[in-house]
């Protein structure tokens, strides 16, 4: 599975981003997709994931505020961030669990700066 992130940037805190990954297969039969953070100085983070059933998790400092959500018909899970805070600053993977193995993509950086 080959995972392409796309839609990072810099923002105002308050305001909105999203996130694409678009996978190399169809990602109805992947098992979960999601996202992961590094942050300097910090260690990864999972922010939100989806599985193949819909459910969602999120990190609780994320929760009301980022929407992970899958379009199977595009093969492309997205992030929608809004209401960004500065502690959102981070580089931002996507990733894919299927078959009991991890893919990642690239990351993109989002800097959430006034």
């Amino acid at each position: 599975v080959q995972l392409q992130a796309s839609g990072g940037g810099s923002v105002q805190p308050g305001g909105s981003l999203r996130l694409s990954c678009a996978a190399s297969l169809s990602i109805f039969s992947i098992d979960a997709m999601g996202w992961y953070r590094q942050a300097p100085g910090n260690q990864r983070e999972l922010v939100a994931r989806a599985t193949s059933a819909e459910n969602t998790i999120y990190i609780d400092s994320v929760k009301g505020r980022f929407t992970i959500s899958r379009d199977n018909a595009k093969n492309t899970v997205y992030l929608q961030m809004n209401n960004l805070k500065p502690e959102d600053t981070a580089v931002y993977y996507c990733y894919a669990y299927h078959l009991r193995l991890y893919y990642w993509g690239q990351g993109t950086q989002l800097t959430v700066s006034s």
